[in-house]
């Protein structure tokens, strides 16, 4: 029988599928049946910048209109000039609030902990290096087995290089790694002017592991109402194959586990990106679809492929068919569709 155990973050898992950080891992009771129906580990629902941010602001206004001030100074003041009339009422409030925020995510960690008994990792979402450092150690003291920043910088600001959008991942993950001894791994966007080389560099800052690839916000419009709304968030299965791509491409080149993410909708999927290098994977949008049950389907077609191959543990195929491994080394790095073209022709 296959035996799908996994090592990952100095975790054993007893299978690859992870239950990536979404509104199904946002409750205990989510929480509970992601394990209930086989899950090797689960990340929890992220606790993000913006919201601390949010709310803090929220907080300090509703104090200071009870005392007859105003410290409105908008979001943007909040992250970055911080200069109010009154400096050191401010500071209290601000800490305040964010212990408020905090505190709520950190009994939610405990209590995640408490209820199952795979690993539980711990999420942040962040976009600066910011108050991170504090918040971790905090997270660790909770119970969290592991931490996973979930970094997305949109390289908008066109005074800014391409060496200065990159610093702030490495920036939040030398604060971080200072602060906590539980292992933490990076999950990272695409938009690099040079991806491979800035993953090579992000594995050797000490990360536990690469999360290969986050799914920002991405905003549409209404044509009738002339208005912008989120856009439809869940991946399609046909989104797999740009993660495959960078999977295979960087497999063996890095220097921590590779973590794959988006478009996995079924047992399939799983193994061709296990095959292309990754060390697990994450499923999310497969669950909102199908719910729950679609981890025991999918970790049954797993073992139902490894048995007909022969294959009796992940690390036999594990890598397979990365860059390296393959007769044509070139197929990951084809981007013209020539050859596709003279074949339908």
């Amino acid at each position: 029988m296959a035996d799908l155990t996994t090592n990952y973050l100095g975790l054993k898992l007893k299978n690859p599928l992870i239950v990536g950080s979404s509104g199904m891992t946002g409750t205990v009771a989510g929480v509970k049946h992601a394990a209930e129906n086989g899950a090797g580990a689960v990340v929890l629902k992220s606790i993000f910048e913006e919201q601390i941010l949010h709310e803090t602001e929220d907080y300090i206004n509703d104090s200071a209109k009870e005392n007859g001030n105003s410290f409105h100074k908008g979001y943007q003041s909040v992250l970055s000039e911080r200069e109010y009339d009154y400096e050191e009422a401010y500071s209290y409030l601000a800490d305040h609030a964010k212990d408020l925020t905090l505190r709520k995510y950190l009994t939610f960690v405990a209590d995640a902990k408490k209820a199952v008994d795979i690993p539980v990792i711990a999420s942040i979402n962040c976009t600066t290096a910011y108050d991170w450092h504090y918040f971790a150690r905090r997270i660790e003291e909770a119970g969290a087995d592991a931490l996973e920043l979930n970094v997305y910088v949109l390289p908008s600001n066109t005074m800014k290089t391409s060496g200065e959008n990159e610093k702030v991942y490495f920036d939040i993950i030398e604060a971080v790694l200072k602060q906590v001894s539980i292992p933490v791994s990076l999950k990272m966007g695409y938009y690099f002017s040079g991806l491979a080389t800035t993953a090579i560099e992000l594995s050797k800052t000490g990360i536990g592991g690469l999360v290969l690839f986050n799914r920002p916000f991405h905003p549409d419009i209404d044509i009738d109402t002339l208005e912008t709304h989120a856009k439809y968030m869940l991946s399609d299965p046909a989104e797999y194959s740009h993660v495959l791509r960078w999977m295979a491409l960087l497999s063996g080149r890095v220097e921590c586990p590779l973590v794959a993410t988006t478009g996995i909708h079924s047992a399939e999927t799983a193994i061709k990106l296990l095959l292309a290098g990754a060390t697990t994977f994450e499923v999310v949008s497969a669950l909102y679809k199908h719910h729950y049950p679609v981890i025991t389907e999918i970790l049954a077609g797993i073992e139902q492929w490894m048995d007909k191959k022969g294959y009796k543990t992940i690390d036999e195929f594990r890598g397979k068919m990365n860059q390296h491994s393959i007769k044509n080394p070139a197929e990951f790095e084809r981007v013209q569709f020539m050859r596709l073209y003279s074949e339908i022709v």
